[in-house]
């Protein structure tokens, strides 16, 4: 047997929890466990554990892949939209071509 954590972005906020695998366990097999231990949590149940992009310390993954010993798995939500045009839309500035000053 082996742990992982799995950190889970709920729309509630970010869950934390140490699972327990069997060796060779997969991305799949360690989501399904954190998703049994959040049965109780606030956002859970509207989170979509079949189709959030996932990774591991940071870096994408398929959920074929296998978990070590130690590993941090992350479950991620889609964006709502794209950060720079949300930014951009913030500052009032509309995407346009570049001008040196003075030409």
């Amino acid at each position: 047997m082996s742990s992982c954590l799995v950190a889970v972005d709920l729309p509630e906020g970010p869950w934390l929890c140490e699972v327990q695998l069997a060796a060779g366990a997969t991305v799949a097999e360690a989501i399904a466990a954190a998703r049994t231990r959040a049965s109780g949590q606030p956002g859970a149940a509207q989170f979509d554990w079949d189709g959030a992009a996932t990774g591991l310390w940071g870096k994408r993954c398929e959920r074929s892949a296998l978990v070590q010993p130690g590993d941090r798995l992350e479950l991620y939500r889609p964006l709502p939209g794209d950060p720079r045009e949300r930014r951009r839309r913030k500052a009032g500035v509309t995407r346009g071509p570049l001008r040196r000053p003075g030409s």
